[in-house]
């Protein structure tokens, strides 16, 4: 993979280019920043910037006046390569908290592993409908030990809006969930995201999670897209590396509270 050239597209195509996430956001431009703008219970942010040392501070003046003036909380979405070098520092001084740092992964989806299957006993179902979503959420919060109602509020607006742009699945172990992730599929581009993999603990090293990407790999495919993009944690780095994927970059998400 050449990756400065993947790295570049990516930019240009999913950041710069960004486009809503939720049938109720919108994506703007505001001088030299690309936000996402959208309700309370979406993700709202800043997605893309192209600063120096000499812009940097009044366009994160100008991101916290505008949320605030919604009421809104926000992320910015940092990535390792952005500039100014500085960024993160000038976001903390302006009153941003640092969240975990995360991998940017990237795999070309010819060159991925696409052969793996769920061990015994789970079968993968496809989410379409407001239980399955309910079951995804559920996932989510065991999982990962956060709220999910903003998740099942994006995931289950897509479902209903836009059902062709995300794949959705969860993995049951009888009657249980125990695994869930979704993909995201962003038209006119060559990449979709895969989003939200996890696993609740007790069911973890056992293969699911790399099945879970290897369901959405395949289904990518089938769609006719070339890259598959993951904002991949520690736990799950090493197994997407194992499957292909390439590290590019890193993103950190800074959030503000007005």
């Amino acid at each position: 993979m050449d990756h400065a050239g993947v790295l570049a597209l990516f930019d240009r195509d999913m950041r710069e280019g960004a486009q809503p996430d939720a049938p109720d956001a919108r994506v703007e431009r505001a001088g030299r920043v690309v936000r996402q703008v959208s309700s309370p219970q979406g993700w709202n942010g800043v997605v893309w910037s192209d600063l120096d040392e000499a812009s940097a501070d009044e366009a994160i003046a100008g991101q916290i006046a505008y949320f605030s003036g919604l009421g809104r909380e926000f992320e910015w979405k940092l990535y390792g390569h952005d500039l100014p070098v500085d960024l993160g520092q000038r976001l903390r001084d302006a009153g941003f908290t640092a969240q975990p740092e995360e991998t940017l992964m990237i795999g070309e989806v010819a060159d991925l592993t696409l052969d793996a299957e769920p061990p015994e006993g789970i079968r993968v179902l496809p989410v379409t409908d407001r239980a399955g979503v309910d079951l995804v959420a559920d996932v989510h919060e065991k999982a990962f030990g956060t709220d999910g109602s903003r998740m099942r509020h994006q995931l289950l607006a897509r479902l209903t809006d836009d059902p062709e742009s995300v794949v959705a699945v969860v993995a049951l172990a009888g009657d249980t969930p125990v695994s869930a992730a979704r993909m995201e599929m962003v038209p006119g581009t060559r990449f979709a995201g895969l989003w939200g993999g996890g696993t609740v603990e007790e069911w973890r090293g056992r293969g699911i999670y790399r099945a879970l990407v290897a369901h959405r790999a395949r289904a990518a495919v089938d769609r006719g897209y070339r890259y598959l993009q993951v904002d991949a944690m520690s736990r799950s780095r090493p197994i997407l590396e194992r499957l292909g994927f390439q590290p590019l970059s890193t993103t950190t998400p800074y959030a503000y509270v007005p």
